[in-house]
């Protein structure tokens, strides 16, 4: 491809070429009054390329954000014991700045009384702000659609540089399952224990792969509503040389599972009946005051003897599981606490970490990737 010149838009003297030690990226120079117009044509050339357009002379805006990394190179670089570390030490980091969250409604409940939902979240600190926004579309798995989708922007704190365009729902999953991880490891469970997954969507994966390559599980039931997604997340753990197994039920696994993971579009309850008095569940599913993944009894029994840690403070307004338990959220510490030493689980007894997502999770997401670019 050559582009000389683009009269009929106001651009004069738009080209493009090969810049040496960008990689292949394409340039662009010269722009006259027509910049924005410029900026979108290439932003669109850029997607058709496959490549990242650098521009030379341009009074405003000097770089377009990087061509996104896809899945694939996403994951590389957020490898889930790196992530957690890196999520423990954001979490001590006192110039890390993360304002609530926007979680808007789109669009109609679907059949099942699922809804869609837009989030957009911020957060910075002295090196890298950026940006999360995806939606999340329970009911599109039935169609073959992913659930989540959409980007995470990261720029430098100091140039404010745009850097990265990372993959939102490979963040999205990869940060949740490291956050996990992290809690697994600060909360005491049972290291290299059998291992309950239900739900065996995309976080389902996640925590199964996270806790397989990074807390020592060998064993792993999966309990999900889909019979092939059950069977499709058991065939790839096999692959990691874990002994995996389809669950007919939640309540045939628990007595034979430590370690439980709760990640479903949390329309129902799908964990009830009795624990192991050594167990530690993670529920992730559920992330507003009206749903809820634990039944309300199990949640007050948790509470009761090992204890409840959320992963962060804006979940003590949005943890339905705990909220519609009448467990007292307010009261309840965060796996900050458990981080900086100021909360410890000393009681015997199964736990809960409850996790409804944060901003700071996906900033220690950015921050790690950036290493790498």
């Amino acid at each position: 491809l050559s582009i000389t010149s683009i009269q009929n838009s106001g651009l004069r003297g738009c080209h493009q070429r090969r810049h040496k030690g960008t990689g292949g990226a394409w340039g662009a120079s010269g722009i006259g009054v027509s910049g924005e117009l410029a900026c979108v044509m290439m932003a669109a050339l850029c997607r058709v390329l496959r490549s990242p357009i650098l521009f030379a002379d341009i009074p405003v805006m000097r770089l377009l954000p990087p061509h996104p990394l896809e899945d694939a190179a996403t994951a590389q670089r957020l490898p889930y014991a790196a992530l957690a570390a890196e999520i423990a030490a954001l979490l001590v980091d006192p110039s890390v700045h993360v304002p609530p969250r926007s979680v808007l409604p789109m669009g109609q409940p679907d059949a099942n009384g699922a809804r869609p939902w837009f989030f957009a979240m911020p957060a910075s600190d002295a090196r890298v702000a950026m940006a999360k926004l995806i939606t999340y579309v329970p009911g599109n798995a039935a169609h073959g659609r992913p659930g989540i989708q959409g980007d995470v922007l990261a720029f430098d704190a100091t140039t404010g540089e745009r850097r990265a365009l990372l993959h939102g729902p490979t963040v999205t999953a990869r940060r949740t399952a490291a956050a996990s991880l992290l809690a697994a490891q600060r909360m005491q469970a049972p290291q290299g224990a059998p291992l309950l997954v239900v739900g065996a969507g995309v976080q389902g994966f996640a925590h199964a792969q996270a806790l397989v390559q990074s807390h020592g599980v060998r064993e792993l039931w999966v309990h999900s509503r889909s019979a092939a997604s059950a069977q499709t997340l058991v065939d790839v753990a096999r692959t990691w040389g874990v002994h995996a197994r389809v669950a007919a039920s939640v309540a045939d696994a628990l007595p034979h599972c430590p370690l439980v993971i709760t990640a479903t579009p949390a329309q129902a309850v799908v964990l009830s009946g009795q624990l192991r008095s050594d167990a530690w569940v993670a529920a992730v599913g559920a992330f507003t005051p009206q749903m809820s993944e634990i039944a309300p009894d199990v949640v007050r029994h948790l509470n009761a003897s090992g204890g409840i840690w959320l992963d962060s403070a804006d979940a003590r307004h949005e943890a339905g599981d705990v909220l519609q338990a009448g467990v007292d959220a307010q009261a309840l510490p965060l796996l900050a606490d458990l981080v900086s030493g100021a909360s410890a689980k000393s009681s015997k007894g199964p736990s809960l970490f409850k996790s409804c997502g944060w901003a700071g999770w996906d900033l220690a997401a950015a921050r790690l990737a950036m290493q790498s670019i």
